[in-house]
Formats: C-alpha cells, sequence, structure tokens
C-alpha cells in the first residue's frame, strides 16, 4: 500500500511535515521567553528567621565576639585592628581548628565577613555560626 501525494504517479510521499517541528520550535520559545528573565536578574534572597534549638558551647572554646559597633573581641581583648594576627599566633587556634563567632543581629555583614575570613587563614575547618534562638513551637 503506498502513500499518494495526490499526484496521478502514485509514488510514495515525499514531502516532510513540519507541524510536529513548528510546535515543539513554538514551546521551546516559551519555555526560554519565560526564562531568560529568572537568568539575567539579580538574586534576591530574603533570609528567614532563625529556629533552632540552643548550640552547647564546649570547655570554654575560642569565641570570636562582633558588636554592633564593629568591634571585634577575642574573648576578652579587642582584636579589631588585627584579627588576622590574633587567630594566627593564637596556639589553641592552630591545635584544634575550632572557632565559633557570636555576631550581633545589628552587626555589618563586611565585618562578619572579615572575621570569617581571618578564621580561614588561621587554618580553622570547623567554624561555628552562634544564633540566639526562638523558641520552637511545637
Amino acid at each position: 500500500m503506498a502513500l499518494s501525494t495526490g499526484k496521478r504517479g502514485g509514488g510514495a510521499m515525499r514531502d516532510i511535515n513540519v507541524t510536529p517541528m513548528v510546535d515543539v520550535m513554538l514551546v521551546l520559545l516559551i519555555v526560554f521567553m519565560v526564562a531568560a528573565p529568572l537568568l539575567t536578574s539579580g538574586l534576591h534572597i530574603d533570609l528567614p528567621e532563625v529556629q533552632a534549638t540552643n548550640t552547647p558551647v564546649k570547655d570554654a572554646k575560642l569565641i570570636v565576639s562582633i558588636t554592633k559597633e564593629e568591634k571585634i573581641l577575642f574573648g576578652e581583648d579587642d582584636v579589631t585592628a588585627d584579627i588576622e594576627k590574633a587567630l594566627l599566633q593564637n596556639p589553641r587556634v592552630q591545635r584544634e581548628h575550632e572557632l565559633y563567632i557570636r555576631a550581633d543581629k545589628d552587626a555589618r555583614y563586611g565585618v562578619v565577613a572579615r572575621a570569617v575570613a581571618a578564621a580561614r587563614v588561621a587554618g580553622v575547618t570547623s567554624l561555628n555560626l552562634l544564633v540566639d534562638p526562638e523558641e520552637l513551637k511545637p
């Protein structure tokens, strides 16, 4: 049984049906039109409020505190001017490679990032950010 092209020759159909290809191309066009603005716009992040349990601090571990006045305290010492040097020279940091950072909620992100970067330079592999957890509601 042969397909007819409508001509009297009765040969096989030689035309390509482009309708399915056009349908697929239109679907792809719509997908890319919807996705393109999402890829080019900046990333907007709304940070959630923290609901967590209290993290126990083991045996008076080393704590870096950051105040809202942008002072960086390592234990009781003010190390705002040179936190990198203070962490590199501390034997407990070099031995334990663990540090806790407690930052005020109004502290600027740049100050906290500077403390995190200084800890990484000092070889800290276990870096913990302390928060004041809200009460968990059942």
